[in-house]
């Protein structure tokens, strides 16, 4: 059962770290559609955390990655697709002390690519599991672990 309570006016200040949390989300997805690997690793605190789960949850993880100079490769890995578009839907935040909050967001990713001369797409329903936090006037992601639930992979029509 989904734990509900009655929403209590928020301040604004709550009001504009939700924004930027959802924007900081939003950004990570417009990065790694466009390659950006810099500007993904930018929002990144310099310490961070990236866990990777493809084999689902529950499972141990596929990788972890310590630093944000060490999301590197990973983020360069997304070139192997010919495309790349990230949709991203729900976002649970819960802020747990001042300038930190936790989360949950959820995204559909889309990888266009050729095998054997076919045109190919993966479909991956992902999670982020994430630690943020506010340094000076900026939210980053201190932690994030990605969660594969499920990927298909179909034919695409000719180009």
């Amino acid at each position: 059962m989904v734990n509900r309570t009655p929403r209590t006016p928020i301040t604004p200040q709550e009001t504009a770290d939700r924004l930027a949390i959802r924007e900081l989300f939003d950004a990570y997805a417009h990065c790694a559609d466009r390659r950006d690997a810099k500007g993904q690793q930018s929002l990144f605190t310099t310490n961070t955390k990236f866990s990777v789960f493809m084999a689902g949850p529950g499972s141990e993880p596929s990788y972890v990655l310590t630093g944000a100079e060490s999301l590197a490769p990973v983020f360069a890995d997304l070139n192997k697709y010919d495309a790349t578009t990230h949709f991203n839907g729900q976002q649970t935040v819960t802020f747990t002390a001042e300038g930190k909050a936790t989360g949950e967001s959820y995204t559909i990713a889309h990888h266009l690519y050729k095998e054997g001369g076919k045109r190919k797409i993966m479909v991956a329903s992902l999670r982020y599991l994430d630690v943020f936090e506010k340094v000076g006037d900026l939210w980053f992601f201190a932690e994030r672990e990605l969660v594969l639930d499920w990927a298909e992979v179909r034919d695409c029509a000719a180009e």
